[in-house]
């Protein structure tokens, strides 16, 4: 799976989280929580509709470090079969 893919998915999974966010204006670098004002259980949320959807557990340890979407799309791509 390509990171366009990886991208593509996230934007499908936030979209359900946050219907009314602007994702294309996302920045690679921007804390995804304070930018799209998510709070704790609708991340968890997203987090586990990545895992539906793309089939990588994302263990609890791991949270912290995939605050942005350049984080995701780096842990994602090297998870991702």
């Amino acid at each position: 799976m390509t990171e366009a893919q990886i991208k593509e998915t996230i934007f499908k999974v936030l979209g359900r989280i946050a219907p009314e966010a602007q994702l294309d204006k996302l920045a690679p670098n921007d804390n995804l929580r304070e930018t799209l004002d998510i709070d704790s259980f609708d991340y968890l949320q997203f987090l586990i509709g990545l895992n539906e959807e793309l089939g990588v557990e994302i263990p609890e340890a791991d949270y912290g470090q995939l605050t942005t979407l350049a984080d995701l799309i780096r842990y994602l791509s090297a998870r991702v079969r």
